[in-house]
C-alpha cells in the first residue's frame, strides 16, 4: 500500500449514489447484481435509489467460479441488469462476473465504489481513484500489518485463508485519561515541575477500557516528545512497557486541541489500528473527522464507558 490513502466512508458512497440517481433510474434496469462482498453495500444503496431489486454473485478467486447466490431467479435475458462491486482491480473477478451474465443473455452495466491506474476495465460508473488506494469502511482492516500480509499471500495461493475481519482488529490508546488521571492543564501553568512530579506519582485506574492490552499495539499521547524518558519509566513501573509509545513532536504539532488531534490521527493511522481510545471529547470528535475509517471511541474514566464516535461536516 505505497499510494496515497483515500477513504471512502459509507456516507460518502451513498451521497455519490444519490447524485447518481436520475441517470440509474433513466437506465430501468431490471436488476441490481452485486459481487459477494465488497459489492453489496453499494447493490443495496444503488437498489434503494432506483427500485430495482436486488440480486448477488458469489465469485470464488482461486478456482474463478461465479455462482449466482440469490432466491430471485436469474433475469430473463435481454433484460439489462447493472453490476456493482467496491473496486474495478486488476484481477478478474469483474470481468468474469460480466461474462457470466452475458453468457445467459444479460446485458450488463457495471458500477464500482472507484477504479484507479490498474483497472483492467473502466465502469460505467466509477469514481477515479488513479494514482490513489480506495479504501472502502467494509475494508478499514486493510490498515493493519496483518491483513496486507494474508490477503497478499492469499491472493498468491499459498493456502493461507482470510481471517473474519473482527479478528483484524488493532488498537492504540490515549495515555492520559486512560490509563491515569489527567494533570489539569492549570496545574501544568502554575508550577510545571511540581505538576510533572504530581503525574509521576499517579497509579493507574483500577479499572480500564475492556480491550486486552496485551494486544494493544502502541499508546499514541499528546506529551510532547521531551517528556519521552519520564513516561516510558511510569509505563515500565506499571507494566505498560510492552507498548510502543508514540509522542508529538511539537515542531508538527502543537499542544492545543486540534494539533494533539491531528498528531493522534495521523499516528493511529500509520501504526496501522483500526480503533483509538482518546480520553478527550473534543479531540475524539476531531480524530474522527480526520481519519473517518478509525474506529474513535471516547473513554469517560469517571463514568468507566466508551462512546464510538462519527463526526461529519455539518452546515
Amino acid at each position: 500500500m505505497d499510494k496515497p490513502i483515500v477513504p471512502l466512508t459509507y456516507e460518502q458512497l451513498d451521497h455519490w449514489v444519490e447524485s447518481l440517481q436520475p441517470a440509474l433510474i433513466a437506465e430501468e434496469f431490471a436488476m441490481v447484481v452485486g459481487i459477494l462482498r465488497g459489492g453489496a453495500p453499494l447493490a443495496l444503496m444503488v437498489s434503494h435509489a432506483t427500485g430495482a431489486s436486488v440480486a448477488f454473485l458469489r465469485y470464488d478467486r482461486g478456482t474463478r467460479e461465479v455462482r449466482w447466490d440469490s432466491t430471485l431467479p436469474l433475469p430473463e435475458p435481454g433484460s439489462k441488469v447493472l453490476l456493482c462491486e467496491d473496486i474495478a482491480g486488476r484481477g478478474n473477478t469483474l470481468v468474469d462476473c460480466i461474462g457470466f451474465l452475458r453468457e445467459h443473455g444479460v446485458v450488463v452495466r457495471t458500477l464500482t465504489g472507484a477504479f484507479d491506474d490498474l483497472s483492467r476495465l473502466r465502469p460505467d460508473y466509477s469514481i477515479d481513484a488513479s494514482g490513489y488506494f480506495a479504501l472502502f469502511p467494509w475494508e478499514r482492516q486493510a490498515y493493519t500489518e496483518r491483513y496486507r500480509a494474508d490477503w497478499s499471500r492469499d491472493a498468491k495461493g499459498e493456502g493461507t485463508r482470510m481471517a473474519d475481519d473482527h479478528e483484524y482488529a488493532v488498537y492504540a490508546i490515549d495515555l492520559d485519561g486512560v490509563l491515569l488521571p489527567d494533570i489539569s492543564p492549570t496545574r501544568y501553568d502554575e508550577d510545571l515541575t511540581a505538576a510533572l512530579a504530581e503525574r509521576d506519582a499517579l497509579v493507574p485506574f483500577d479499572r480500564l477500557p475492556g480491550i486486552d492490552l496485551k494486544h494493544t499495539r502502541a499508546i499514541i499521547t499528546g506529551r510532547p516528545e521531551m517528556d519521552r524518558e519520564r513516561t516510558r519509566v511510569w509505563l515500565e513501573r506499571h507494566g505498560f512497557g510492552h507498548l510502543e509509545l508514540v509522542m508529538r513532536t511539537p515542531d508538527s504539532h502543537d499542544e492545543s486541541p486540534t494539533g494533539a488531534a491531528a498528531h493522534k490521527a495521523a499516528a493511529a493511522i500509520k501504526c496501522g489500528v483500526t480503533h483509538f481510545i482518546e480520553s478527550d471529547p473534543v479531540q475524539a470528535i476531531l480524530i474522527a473527522q480526520s481519519a473517518p475509517l478509525l474506529r474513535v471511541i471516547w473513554w469517560n474514566a469517571q463514568t468507566r464507558t466508551g462512546t464510538l464516535i462519527g463526526a461529519s461536516a455539518w452546515s
